[in-house]
């Protein structure tokens, strides 16, 4: 498929993806070009056409892939395409017409009030550097609801704790404030206070460091939130994104608005914020059929 280094370049420098994110494009178009080889086409934009974009989405759900992931495919396709026609590259759309399989709306898996607050406020992490720097990972993602890409990529600078604050930098580069309690601002204290004890000798660049210093890297958080959720939960996903839903719907039953959690979530727009209503729709439900004397 001829234009993709240019298309991906634009992805990067112009709408400012993440790398992860380019990657994920790079490879639906590597994949789509592959499909296309072994029809015997030339894979060439230009020849193209809503055929062959209809024959590879049979072909994938053929091969098991679920209508979320068929979605993302052809959402690359599209964006490929529309970058190419805005550059002149191209003067057809072969997705114009197409048309996906539905996809079935799952509701935020997130943990109840009671149980997240029982491993804050009952379970011993332990005094030592791991133990604080794990709980402090914990209440972080609970507390701000922010990705863990975000929070591994958090810097000193990014945390002020006298003003009670931290600074994200979330997708495409977009950075936001997110307010901090003041109870856990003094935590964060107390975790650079035994930071400093832990590496006398060197002051990180990174807020989350690992036992040697050094950037904290993503699997170890998803494993450190999963070990401890699983003590408090029986939910079968346990990672850090569980307490991002977490955040945002116990924010949402409390009385937050959904404009405010669009926010803290840095959420490009409002769609995106609105699945959460339906969890608390769920709980109002639940309240209503225990309350009204004629359900």
């Amino acid at each position: 498929m001829d234009h993709k280094e240019s298309f991906l370049q634009y992805l990067k420098i112009e709408k400012r993806y993440s790398p992860l994110t380019v990657r994920s494009y790079l490879n639906d178009l590597d994949q789509f070009d592959k499909y296309l080889n072994l029809q015997g086409l030339s894979g060439k934009p230009e020849e193209t056409g809503y055929h062959d974009v209809r024959s590879w989405i049979v072909s994938l759900i053929e091969n098991g892939y679920s209508p979320v992931s068929v979605h993302r495919k052809i959402s690359s396709l599209r964006v490929f395409y529309r970058y190419l026609r805005r550059v002149g590259l191209v003067s057809n759309d072969p997705l114009e017409k197409v048309v996906l399989p539905k996809i079935r709306k799952r509701l935020p898996v997130f943990v109840d009030e009671g149980s997240l607050g029982k491993l804050l406020d009952e379970y011993e992490f332990g005094d030592d550097f791991d133990g604080i720097r794990n709980r402090t990972i914990i209440e972080m993602l609970y507390t701000t609801g922010m990705r863990r890409a975000e929070l591994t990529g958090l810097r000193n600078a990014d945390v002020d704790i006298s003003g009670a604050s931290v600074k994200v930098t979330g997708k495409r580069n977009k950075q936001r404030i997110i307010p901090l309690l003041k109870p856990f601002a003094a935590k964060l204290e107390n975790y650079v206070r035994i930071r400093s004890e832990k590496f006398p000798d060197i002051r990180p660049e990174w807020f989350f460091v690992g036992n040697k210093g050094n950037k904290l890297y993503d699997k170890y958080v998803y494993n450190t939130v999963r070990k401890y959720l699983s003590m408090v939960t029986t939910i079968e996903k346990k990672g850090p994104h569980i307490l991002r839903h977490t955040f945002a719907t116990h924010m949402l039953n409390n009385g937050a608005d959904l404009n405010s959690i669009k926010e803290f979530l840095g959420h490009a727009n409002l769609s995106a914020t609105q699945i959460y209503t339906h969890n608390s729709f769920e709980k109002l439900r639940k309240i209503y059929k225990q309350a009204h004397p004629r359900a």
